[in-house]
């Protein structure tokens, strides 16, 4: 008897059968082959499609429970789906075997192509999923790498120390002032040419130089050695511009656009709180601090100007205070109205380490850094009614206050009281 290999099939005949009875398989297979002989036709016959090869052996699986037989026939094919189906439903005419009543019923016919078109599929997916890992890059990836490469090859020595720069640093009137190599070579990557690394905390005499010839900017990391070296530049030699890149993050790992909007945030050296340095910041970091009772309960501090205040301010600036002609307003507020005026221009104040100077008529002076705000009210003499600053009232200030006739003195907070002339306010009060 034949055999159909299984690689050749293309349809699988399922079967289900139910025998009145018990039986052996022989006598399943003994009846499917003489009950169906003849009623097909010659060439439909199963004894001759078996030896062709075109039949496969058939399988029969039974088991017996209470004296019935049940179990499941499984037929192999390479015949057409017509001639598939008409084989199949030949053998629910099968009504006894030996002895013993019997049903057959075809429960499926499965074609085993599909199975192997699935198997193909996934394999398929597999085989592309591989391929484009291991694929060459396109042209945009490949211009990048190639322009990268070119850019890191363009990090020069500067001074004696050696210090890792950018080509264009030394023709260059801004230069870029960062801590490491790594730093320079991450600038280079995105095209800034025109960065200095000090390649360390200290500062070398190289670097003392250059920074009075040029206007500086100092871009370090955001942790606690970025301030240091911070402190360490502002100390020794001339800053204009200081920025620092993202809490936990180092310069040499920022993307292109956090460079450019840490580079766009740049600030002036007085209005950083370095650990240290002025008024005694012990945290290192850039301080931005909420309004104290009342105002702590404002979702976000967002500036704000009082009515009586002009639109624009003076910014902040060098030493001397920028002045500027008062603008017309109406007449002077009463106390409350003042008390209100002053809360919403400390709010503005918040984080900027800033003071408004005020006349008589609440118009803004100028605007000049806290730590002026002593030699400022010394040069002014008199004319001021009240100082609104972003910092602590000291003793120093509130005695040049009582001398020039400073009516105000509102802050974040006082280590003072008030006198009779000067009225000493705080977050608090506010």
């Amino acid at each position: 008897m034949g055999k159909i290999s299984p690689v050749s099939a293309k349809y699988i005949i399922h079967a289900t059968i139910a025998i009145e009875g018990m039986v052996d398989k022989p006598d399943v297979i003994g009846a499917i082959f003489g009950q169906t002989e003849g009623l097909l036709g010659a060439e439909l016959e199963l004894r001759e499609l078996q030896r062709s090869g075109r039949i496969g052996r058939i399988e029969v699986n039974t088991e017996t429970r209470g004296g019935k037989s049940q179990g499941s026939i499984i037929i192999p094919s390479s015949l057409d789906k017509a001639e598939t189906a008409i084989v199949g439903a030949s053998l629910e005419i099968i009504q006894r075997i030996g002895p013993c009543n019997a049903k057959i019923i075809i429960t499926k016919i499965e074609d085993v192509r599909i199975s192997k078109r699935l198997q193909v599929i996934e394999r398929a997916k597999e085989l592309l999923r591989n391929l484009v890992d291991t694929s060459l890059p396109d042209s945009q990836e490949l211009a990048d790498e190639v322009a990268h490469s070119v850019r890191v090859m363009e990090i020069q020595e500067f001074g004696p120390e050696k210090l890792p720069c950018g080509p264009a640093m030394e023709e260059s009137d801004e230069i870029i002032v960062v801590e490491g190599r790594a730093d320079v070579v991450n600038l280079l990557k995105y095209g800034i040419k025109n960065a200095v690394a000090l390649n360390g905390t200290s500062v070398p005499p190289t670097m003392i130089d250059l920074c009075r010839r040029k206007t500086v900017i100092v871009f370090v990391d955001g942790d606690r050695g970025g301030d240091l070296i911070i402190r360490e530049l502002t100390t020794v030699t001339d800053v204009d511009f200081v920025t620092k890149a993202p809490d936990g993050k180092e310069v040499e790992e920022l993307t292109q656009k956090e460079i450019l909007k840490a580079l766009r945030a740049k600030v002036s050296p007085e209005q950083v709180k370095v650990e240290g340095g002025q008024n005694g910041s012990d945290d290192g970091r850039y301080q931005r601090r909420p309004l104290q009772n009342s105002m702590n309960n404002r979702r976000e501090i967002r500036p704000m100007r009082p009515a009586s205040v002009p639109a624009r301010v003076a910014p902040v600036g060098p030493p001397m205070m920028q002045k500027r002609a008062p603008v017309a307003a109406p007449r002077a507020p009463t106390g409350g109205e003042e008390k209100k005026a002053f809360g919403k221009m400390l709010e503005d104040l918040i984080g900027t380490r800033g003071a408004y100077i005020l006349d008589p008529k609440m118009n803004i002076l100028g605007k000049v850094p806290s730590s002026e705000l002593v030699a400022t009210l010394k040069s002014l003499n008199s004319g001021v009614y009240a100082v609104v600053f972003d910092g602590m009232i000291e003793e120093d200030l509130a005695e040049i206050a009582e001398t020039n006739g400073v009516k105000h003195l509102v802050a974040m907070g006082s280590k003072v009281k008030g006198t009779a002339n000067v009225q000493i306010i705080t977050a608090d009060d506010l």
